[in-house]
């Protein structure tokens, strides 16, 4: 999927930095870790979000109050990536703000203040069809993601929607000025052209859509893996919906997405992989759809997603616990494989591609699945790992075997740490989410059922 083609367009110039264990830096006592060991689980629960919450408060792109793709604390930066501002990152950045209203780490008028200027500054951006680039500048001009797209992306655009949208259900209520954000946020997920990328009307939902290239990207979406929400936001668009056949063709396959197998004694509900026979997928699978859309009572004629997101984390879970290659490290305490940096650039890790790193989103953002796994996780990289965090949170990825670690952070890994310990908390963002009634219609369309 898109993420592998960043393992090949990312080329950062890696330095390594050993892992100190449990000696706190001075940078780590300056961002208050210092005491952490002594929180209960809530002020810990309270602390974390607070940090990876700063990522997209305090590390905003400023022009724009959105998401830059990544923060490196070392200021080492590949190209011109210091400012780049991430479509999709973004849409997880705009519901880490409403973390930071509800868990009052800001007021509710210095958040409608920065999204009406994330907003703005979307109105005005470069738009393909209605759907953003994967990549802007603060000029809000597209810059490639690699050679070819260079215009639309539809899963970008879909993870912004979905935050877009629960910014809209949590606002627009409120104030005249909040209402008008609100009607703001519909105008722009209307004219998001979903059915424009059925590519002259095929049964799939493409990728990618560039002026210049057309669809020489070529990538048609079919599950399972990250992209549910683009299908469920493309056939609940008002103004430019998908069929059901395209769901039904496309995202699944004609069925084929129903093949699923068996891995550490569980099963995986559906079929992770449609060109070869890996088992399970790294696990940001289970965090990006469902960070608005709730996986608790939603089923499909394919599949429980509640049982399909739980086994995928209690896979991952049992892997790192019975460790077959003996990695440092590995066991209860710590877990969790995803895409992320790496020892070897940019990886996407999972049981079959695993290359001794850990990445702390992978069990954070799965709190909801596993809490008791990935309480005990959250208080070893605390209490045991502390010169593993920084400024915003646990670094992006480390590797306890390869004694390195990067003081590095990326925003599709940080963005669904404090929203989905939110949804495990509080259920917020998916009783936001699942309240839209162009969602719920959506959900219908498709033959969802879904908890009221």
């Amino acid at each position: 999927m898109k993420l592998v083609l960043i393992q090949v367009l990312v080329v950062i110039a890696f330095h390594l930095i050993g892992c100190n264990g449990s000696k706190a830096t001075e940078i780590e006592k300056e961002n208050g870790n210092g005491d952490v060991p002594q929180l209960t689980d809530t002020e810990l629960l309270d602390h974390v979000q607070r940090q990876t919450f700063e990522y997209f408060w305090d590390g905003a792109e400023p022009i724009s109050g959105l998401a830059r793709e990544r923060i490196h604390l070392d200021n080492i930066y590949p190209a011109h990536d210091k400012d780049i501002i991430t479509i999709g990152g973004s849409g997880f950045g705009l519901m880490a703000i409403l973390v930071g209203v509800e868990r009052n780490f800001i007021t509710r008028e210095q958040a409608l203040e920065r999204l009406e200027r994330a907003v703005e500054f979307l109105e005005n951006a470069d738009r393909f069809h209605g759907a953003w680039p994967h990549w802007l500048m603060p000029s809000g001009s597209v810059t490639p993601f690699s050679a070819k797209d260079n215009g639309g992306d539809l899963v970008e655009t879909a993870f912004l929607v979905q935050g877009l949208l629960t910014v809209k259900e949590y606002f627009k209520e409120g104030s005249e000025r909040e209402k008008q954000l609100a009607d703001k946020i519909q105008r722009l997920w209307e004219a998001v052209e979903w059915d424009w990328y059925t590519k002259n009307g095929e049964n799939v939902l493409y990728w990618h859509w560039s002026p210049n290239y057309a669809w020489d990207m070529n990538f048609p979406v079919g599950g399972y893996n990250e992209a549910l929400i683009m299908y469920v936001l493309a056939a609940a668009s008002p103004t430019h919906p998908v069929t059901k056949a395209v769901y039904e063709k496309g995202w699944a396959r004609n069925g084929g997405i129903t093949n699923d197998t068996e891995f550490y004694g569980l099963r995986t509900e559906l079929d992770h992989y449609e060109h070869d026979n890996s088992p399970v997928g790294p696990l940001f699978w289970a965090h990006y759809s469902y960070l608005g859309l709730n996986p608790k009572g939603l089923s499909d004629q394919y599949a429980d997603y509640w049982k399909l997101n739980t086994a995928h984390a209690l896979i991952h879970y049992r892997y790192c616990v019975d460790n077959p290659n003996n990695f440092e490290g590995y066991g209860e305490d710590c877990w969790g494989l995803t895409s992320s940096y790496s020892v070897k650039g940019y990886s996407a890790h999972r049981p079959d591609e695993d290359l001794g790193v850990i990445s702390p989103t992978a069990a954070l953002s799965s709190m909801p699945y596993t809490p008791d796994q990935s309480m005990r996780f959250l208080r070893y990289m605390y209490k045991e790992q502390d010169s593993l965090i920084g400024k915003y949170g646990p670094y992006d990825a480390f590797s306890l075997e390869e004694n390195w670690y990067l003081p590095r952070y990326l925003a599709i890994d940080q963005g669904p740490i404090p929203v989905m310990i939110e949804n495990h908390r509080s259920g917020l963002f998916w009783n936001l989410f699942m309240k839209n009634e162009e969602v719920r219609a959506g959900l219908d369309k498709l033959g969802f059922q879904y908890a009221d």
